[in-house]
């Protein structure tokens, strides 16, 4: 192994560091198999500092982020990512602990975990939650296993699911994986569940109801009670997903409204940043009645202190990699004591008004299939623009022309030409106003010029991608084995 630095004093008088090398038999031709080393040296460009420092920075420049720019995708957009939240979990007492030390050793963390339990239950009406699920499908699938065993310990072989027609694609996709049909429930002309539709579906065949409240149209499902009671007639299950909790956290519990099994979105609703696609956080709560078939271990708490309860028979088992994300807890549990209960409240009811206000601002300039007033997110239509050969994929393109990342378009698909937008609770006036001046210009350029809708956008360093052929057959600088010519 090689030694400590050495810190020397050169001849000049001034303090240098010197790495020792290697002792004999040691260094890469010691460790390496001889076929595997270098007959020559590698081609690597030769550059200053300066240019490195450069060239990331200008990659950096050119990345969208929370941080950099209003980020109104709908039905995913991350909230308020504290800073505390961050320093939190980079400190070494949480960082640092390894997933699988003794209980004993980290009773500071079980707490933490604990607490963030104990709020969850609280702010969803449910009596338990596991933290196992890494991500948001990954609690529909856990959600969905405890449904089908929640049945078979009735003797009850129920194989369907349903799921309504605006729902998010993972919802029928978990269901799917977790062994279930699926059936399709469609909306009526107000956006929310069909009721007669729904009761024709109904039968001693159905697991259980999906549902997103407010749903992917950004509406309130109004009659939920009364679909509650339609699906426990049956003795199904009602799930709630919890990618919409933004427009209720803290005024209305999923649990109250009848729900069985509440899954969250801690990267959503609890601050949790969640670019790149990760690390996420699904965790899922209960009823007490479905409490037995919680993944393993569940924390548990006795007079000498927290620990994870293995024996659990009825359980659904292990679902991920040790106990979950818990440094994604852990910001959720910083966020959460930093809002406290009127807090949470008040950011809830001002994602509501900031939605309410883009959507009266842009409903002359787009079509609105589904009126308001919505909750935190809602849905316009671009389809009186396909005249003129334009669609939400062109007004998406445009809007990065104008430095806006593009909400969500082509979804919810029972929406023509859909554009999905959720302004958060923490953007300014100034920004939405600045946002729905950029929308009603970009629907004037469809009318007026529609060839700049067509081939944006103009000022990336690349044009307009064809996304799919870019995934399966992307064009490389350079290939492996090949000598870069910079």
């Amino acid at each position: 192994m090689m030694g400590p630095l050495i810190f020397e004093k050169s001849r000049k008088g001034s303090i240098g560091v010197s790495l020792p090398q290697p002792s004999e038999g040691e260094g890469a031709k010691a460790l390496v198999s001889e076929h595997l080393l270098r007959s020559t040296p590698p081609h690597l460009p030769e550059v200053s500092e300066p240019e490195v420092v450069r060239h990331y920075t200008r990659l950096s420049r050119l990345n969208q982020a929370v941080d950099t720019t209003f980020y109104p995708l709908g039905s995913c957009t991350m909230k308020y990512n504290p800073k505390a939240a961050d320093e939190a979990a980079a400190m070494p007492g949480f960082s640092a602990v390894h997933p699988l030390a003794p209980e004993e050793t980290c009773q500071g963390w079980l707490e933490i975990l604990g607490r963030t339990e104990e709020m969850l239950c609280e702010l969803c009406g449910v009596s338990r939650f596991s933290f196992q699920p890494a991500a948001g499908a990954q609690g529909e699938l856990c959600g969905l296993l405890m449904a089908g065993a929640y049945h078979r310990d009735r003797g009850d072989e129920r194989k369907r699911v349903i799921v309504p027609d605006s729902a998010h694609g993972t919802n029928p996709a978990s269901a799917s994986l977790a062994g279930f049909d699926v059936t399709t429930a469609p909306s009526n002309s107000r956006g929310r569940i069909d009721l007669a539709a729904l009761r024709s579906r109904l039968d001693s065949s159905t697991a259980a109801l999906m549902v997103t409240n407010p749903n992917t149209l950004g509406l309130f499902e109004d009659e939920i009670l009364e679909v509650a009671s339609l699906v426990h007639e049956v003795g199904g299950l009602l799930y709630y997903d919890g990618a919409n909790l933004n427009a209720l956290v803290g005024r209305f519990r999923p649990g109250d409204m009848g729900f069985d099994i509440v899954q969250l979105n801690l990267h959503k609703t609890f601050a949790a940043p969640h670019g790149g696609g990760g690390p996420g956080s699904g965790p899922v709560g209960v009823k007490a009645e479905l409490e037995p078939y919680l993944p393993v271990p569940l924390l548990e708490r006795r007079e000498d202190g927290w620990f994870w309860n293995w024996d659990r028979p009825r359980s659904i088992g292990k679902l991920t990699c040790f106990t979950g994300n818990s440094l994604v807890v852990l910001r959720a549990y910083v966020y959460l004591c930093l809002m406290g209960a009127a807090g949470l409240a008040r950011a809830s009811g001002d994602a509501v008004l900031n939605a309410n206000y883009l959507l009266q601002g842009l409903s002359e300039a787009y079509d609105v299939r589904y009126p308001g007033p919505c909750m935190h997110e809602f849905v316009l239509s671009a389809a009186r623009l396909k005249s003129k050969g334009v669609r939400a994929w062109d007004i998406a393109k445009r809007l990065i022309d104008y430095g806006f990342h593009p909400p969500t378009v082509h979804f919810p698909l029972i929406v023509p030409e859909a554009i999905m937008i959720e302004p958060t609770e923490t953007e300014s006036k100034a920004t939405l106003d600045a946002f729905a001046d950029t929308l009603i210009h970009i629907a004037r350029e469809a009318e007026q010029e529609p060839e700049l809708l067509l081939s944006a956008p103009h000022n990336t360093p690349v044009g307009r991608l064809d996304e799919t052929e870019a995934a399966r057959h992307p064009v490389l600088r350079w290939k492996p084995g090949e000598v870069p010519n910079d």
